[in-house]
């Protein structure tokens, strides 16, 4: 039986991650600016990708570690794996990719990621990886379309002149017009709603230095379960009773 120090992790090309994360990711979407991606290859086949990139609110989340320069963090925003990887995989391939991150951009001190307790999961790869909590937030950024499509306000907001297939080719700004109060005039508009649950951010420290320099608190993990913040693969479920075998 293969171990998951079997699987060989590659740089790829976008043309060859973006495609797969469509296919195994939740969302079937992928990030836009997206800039550097992994592949995880068992037996020469690609089983898993992860993708990083800036985010999209750069500044505000620079701040949340006093001293980064600009180029100083990374987003780790898709990570897609199929079901034929061994256990612990997922883990496995963030240990070695950030490796690779700190030996070829050595500038790059820490990366954040966001776990979407809406609709996947509370972040259990995260915690298995090295990543501290930092923010558990009840979702007011993704809303549900009428045809079930799901958009992160983010999103909208960065590209605001972008045609939406699941707003019939319009852009943001065509239905909003743009000004304040925009996301609220974008849900009246189009029949939206917030969709329910947490959002959940962890950061990890490449640089074990910068985690002295965090503006925030790292928060416990066992909040989540005392906010009700809970879920793994789609389903709202404590950690405590996935801990039972529940």
């Amino acid at each position: 039986m293969p171990s998951a120090k079997d699987i060989e992790l590659r740089v790829i090309p976008s043309s060859i991650a973006n495609p797969f994360v469509k296919k195994h990711h939740y969302s079937g979407k992928i990030v836009h600016n997206s800039s550097l991606h992994f592949g995880a290859f068992l037996n020469g086949r690609l089983h898993g990708v992860m993708s990083f990139g800036p985010s999209l609110d750069k500044r505000k989340i620079q701040g949340l570690v006093n001293g980064t320069p600009w180029n100083g963090f990374i987003e780790l925003n898709r990570m897609a794996f199929d079901d034929v990887l061994p256990r612990n995989s997922e883990s496995r391939c963030i240990s070695v990719a950030l490796r690779m991150i700190k030996k070829q951009a050595p500038q790059i001190k820490w990366v954040i990621s966001f776990a979407d307790g809406c609709s996947c999961g509370d972040g259990a790869i995260y915690r298995a990886s090295g990543f501290v909590l930092t923010g558990i937030k009840e979702n007011a950024n993704i809303a549900v379309m009428p045809d079930g499509t799901k958009l992160h306000k983010m999103t909208l907001e960065s590209s605001p002149l972008r045609p939406i297939r699941a707003l019939g080719g319009k852009s943001y700004f065509d239905i909003t017009g743009g000004g304040g109060r925009s996301w609220r005039k974008f849900l009246d508009a189009v029949g939206g709603h917030i969709q329910p649950g947490y959002q959940l951010r962890y950061i990890r420290f490449i640089d074990p230095a910068y985690e002295k320099r965090l503006t925030v608190p790292i928060i416990p993990f066992s909040a989540i379960d005392e906010v009700g913040a809970g879920m793994y693969k789609g389903e709202h479920v404590s950690m405590a009773e996935r801990h039972l075998g529940k």
